[in-house]
């Protein structure tokens, strides 16, 4: 009768660990999940702060050329397997495969460019406001999904009296590092300090 009472009162026990432990794993994973939610709020702040930023008095094929050689020696240096597209009014000022790509990324590209050329943002940004509401780019949206791509990589020129005129434009390694490569190499080309446009600490 004894063993049996103490059987019972062990099987309580385990019960009534495994509900608080349930509730535990509960309450982290609604933690992780608002830790989410304020990585992605602050990472759209940083890149609306990125495109305020990042903007030109003046682009033209000489900036072109400039900017698109120091992005291609910064890849070198690197050693990133980049395509690297710069662009104004749809006439493609710049273009290099380096070493390690393939077709597919210069098919990202175009892709990344009609998401900027749409939503005057970089694709990095469009995608994390799309993270952020749940929502994806697709017929609801009026767009064909195949055409485009909300990914990092894309990131607008910006005239400062004219608006967005064009696109710089990478595809070869991790989203995030894509967009911030641009931007950094955009940094260095107008003399801005990268401590000025980092990104906060990814998020996973």
């Amino acid at each position: 009768m004894r063993h049996l009472q103490k059987t019972r009162m062990r099987r309580q026990e385990l019960q009534q660990q495994e509900m608080t432990l349930s509730a535990a794993e509960a309450i982290e994973a609604l933690i992780v999940s608002k830790e989410s939610t304020v990585g992605i709020k602050e990472d759209i702040v940083a890149l609306a702060r990125q495109e305020e930023m990042l903007q030109f008095s003046k682009f033209d094929e000489a900036q072109a050329w400039a900017l698109g050689n120091h992005m291609r020696d910064q890849a070198i240096l690197q050693k990133l397997p980049l395509v690297i597209d710069i662009r104004v009014a749809g006439r493609k000022l710049f273009f290099v495969a380096l070493p390690g790509t393939s077709p597919d990324n210069a098919e990202w590209v175009e892709r990344k460019i009609n998401v900027v050329m749409r939503y005057h943002k970089s694709s990095y940004r469009v995608g994390r406001e799309l993270l952020e509401r749940g929502m994806v780019l697709d017929e609801s949206r009026g767009v064909n999904p195949i055409a485009m791509a909300a990914a990092g990589g894309g990131f607008p020129i910006t005239s400062k009296y004219l608006g967005v005129v064009g696109t710089v434009t990478v595809s070869g390694i991790p989203q995030r590092n894509d967009h911030q490569f641009v931007a950094a190499c955009i940094a260095d080309h107008l003399g801005i300090a990268q401590k000025e446009i980092q990104l906060p600490p990814e998020t996973p």
